[in-house]
């Protein structure tokens, strides 16, 4: 006898839906995804996609102010020849984001995955099985469920973005120009990766941060060399310094600070949080339990309050980063699906902070080793010191290493770096594979290569010794 094949919808597009859609149908499942805004969602449309691709441009032009002292010379008869194409640029960044949607469309075609270009929507009150989804009219039935519809940008109480002075990151790639003085609200990660961006392309910024430092909830160290950096390279940095409001004011904007001071400049950019788009789609009819921020409450296997319905992404608020959004689908279409599966687990999770320098960081955080909730070895080398950063002008980061007292197992790590998102992997497999620094500092690494700071670090702990406790 042959089995009906198992139904999965899955709300979103985004890395979260189309992952799991992938892993469905590889599964044997009839996929269906209903998705409203194109596929790769808002990560691949309106946030990393393109806000990566304009740092890479904006690292570009970093690079290049490092020319003389290189030793090259970037000018035609005394006047400089490098400057930003606004247009050009941002019309590179949104055709990029479309190709890369493209190419997903094609890739989920090529899997046999039905997608439903509509709102979708939970119907139908409290659900059992199958679980029936409004998509605009058409109806949708499932064995499975799983919601993956993202968060979008929050705004400041007093000052709605209007999408010309007023920005979202959403937003800002519709100008028709570099903004000249660009106030970047909020010093986060979204915050702080637009203001370095900006300020290389070559808008002066001021980054308004309501926290003593900037990147507050990253490692003290990295965040201090970042900080410097802005500095130096001439962004007006607002510490303890809280956004009230924001207003147009003629040709420019105004932001008002809690203590009363303004701050003025040609546009605002607003990076003060996401909020989860779980509003309107039938969750709170169907029994599916939000907490108090309006976030689906998952487990580890991605499973919510109602059975058969998952939920990945954004919506979840668990790590906004594109890469657990996906293993959040992908574990939930095992587990649906009858796979074994292994929970997520977020202490191996590697992110990137995506400022110039970057900054990578995997397993346990300097923070929780100063509290004294986890005994570590901690050796920090600065990135002067290697060769090849040396021979690239580079001079500010490191490569920070934390290892378990005794076994030398390693436990974490912080990179602070060009490209340190690329550096970051050695430590990423190390965690997720129990290897040890001696293990580390026995594999060969290239020489001269920013890689070697790695190996180099793993050697530091071995000759400080592992029973050493930072």
């Amino acid at each position: 006898m042959t089995l009906p094949r198992p139904r999965v919808a899955i709300l979103g597009g985004g890395p979260g839906g189309y992952e799991a859609a992938l892993v469905a149908s590889q599964l044997g499942a009839e996929v269906t995804v209903v998705d409203e805004d194109g596929l790769g969602g808002a990560c691949v449309l309106t946030d990393c996609v393109p806000s990566k691709t304009l740092i890479e441009s904006s690292s570009t032009m970093t690079s290049l102010g490092r020319a003389a002292s290189l030793g090259l010379q970037l000018a035609d008869g005394g006047n400089p020849v490098l400057g930003v194409d606004a247009p050009a640029l941002y019309a590179r960044i949104k055709a990029l984001a479309a190709d890369q949607s493209n190419d997903i469309a094609e890739h989920l075609a090529a899997e046999g995955i039905r997608v439903i270009q509509a709102r979708g929507r939970l119907a139908g009150g409290p659900l059992g099985r199958p679980h029936t989804i409004d998509a605009d009219g058409a109806t949708v039935q499932a064995d499975a469920v799983l919601i993956a519809t993202g968060a979008a940008p929050r705004a400041l109480s007093d000052g709605a973005a209007d999408g010309e002075r007023i920005l979202t990151c959403r937003q800002i790639y519709d100008l028709p120009e570099l903004p000249e003085e660009l106030i970047v609200v909020g010093s986060g990660v979204t915050g702080a990766e637009f203001a370095s961006a900006f300020q290389a392309l070559g808008s002066q910024v001021t980054l308004v941060s309501s926290r003593e430092r900037v990147l507050p909830h990253e490692d003290k160290d990295a965040a201090v060399v970042i900080e410097g950096v802005f500095r130096r390279r001439g962004m007006n940095v607002l510490g303890k310094s809280r956004a009230e409001s924001v207003r147009r004011k003629g040709d420019g904007v105004v932001v008002t600070l809690a203590d009363g001071r303004e701050v003025a400049g040609s546009h605002c950019l607003l990076t003060v949080g996401m909020a989860p788009c779980t509003t309107g789609i039938g969750l709170a009819e169907a029994g599916v339990h939000l907490d108090s921020r309006g976030f689906i409450e998952v487990d580890r296997v991605s499973r919510t309050s109602v059975p058969g319905v998952y939920a990945a992404g954004d919506c979840t608020g668990v790590l906004m980063l594109a890469s657990v959004a996906a293993m959040q689908g992908r574990i939930a279409m095992w587990h649906a699906l009858g796979e074994s599966v292994h929970p997520i687990r977020l202490s191996h999770v590697a992110s990137t902070i995506f400022t110039d320098p970057e900054i990578a960081s995997v397993g346990v955080s300097q923070a929780t080793v100063d509290r004294g909730e986890v005994p570590a070895r901690v050796v920090k080398l600065p990135l002067a010191t290697n060769p090849r950063a040396k021979m690239g002008g580079f001079r500010d980061g490191f490569v920070k290493v934390f290892a378990r007292p005794g076994t030398g197992l390693v436990l974490g790590g912080v990179i602070v770096a060009p490209r340190a998102s690329e550096l970051i992997l050695p430590l990423s497999i190390a965690i997720e594979q129990n290897l040890s620094v001696e293990q580390i500092a026995h594999t060969f690494s290239i020489y001269p290569s920013l890689s070697g700071s790695v190996t180099e670090a793993a050697r530091t702990v071995m000759e400080f010794g592992t029973d050493a406790i930072a």
